[in-house]
């Protein structure tokens, strides 16, 4: 069955102020996580994490290469934000359960199903296939 994004989830993680890990946020001010990071950050007042394969800091903002090396006091992760391509994105959310997420946000033109599947199965709420500065403006934020 197809996923279909529930709009009470939807506002809830874009009103609720939490901390956002950004798994493909990088330093590449060409890529839509660079704005949108700034967009959750600075318009929506929630605490960003970039997560890259180097590790790279981003606006400031200590980078992991991983959701599993956040350390323990920048946890929990509220919402993990996936900016990887569709063929990329289960592992994410596997990442993002075992660490104990709350939620997973795959961006506009991410989309995994089964992936979406398993994160419902673990608990964690899902949205799929919009983007959070694309939809914010609509919700009056």
């Amino acid at each position: 069955m197809a996923h279909v994004n529930d709009p009470a989830v939807l506002e809830r993680l874009l009103r609720t102020k939490g901390r956002w890990a950004i798994v493909g946020l990088t330093t590449n001010v060409w890529r839509a996580a660079y704005d949108t990071a700034l967009f959750i950050r600075d318009r929506l007042g929630m605490e960003i994490i970039p997560v890259n394969l180097p590790g790279d800091a981003v606006h400031g903002e200590t980078g992991y290469a991983r959701l599993a090396d956040i350390p323990a006091a920048r946890q929990p992760i509220d919402v993990v934000d996936c900016f990887v391509n569709s063929q990329k994105v289960g592992a994410v959310v596997d990442q993002a359960i075992a660490v104990g997420a709350k939620a997973v946000w795959l961006q506009l033109g991410v989309i995994d199903e089964a992936a979406a599947a398993r994160a419902k199965a673990a608990g964690l709420d899902v949205i799929m296939n919009t983007c959070p500065a694309q939809d914010a403006p609509r919700l009056g934020l």
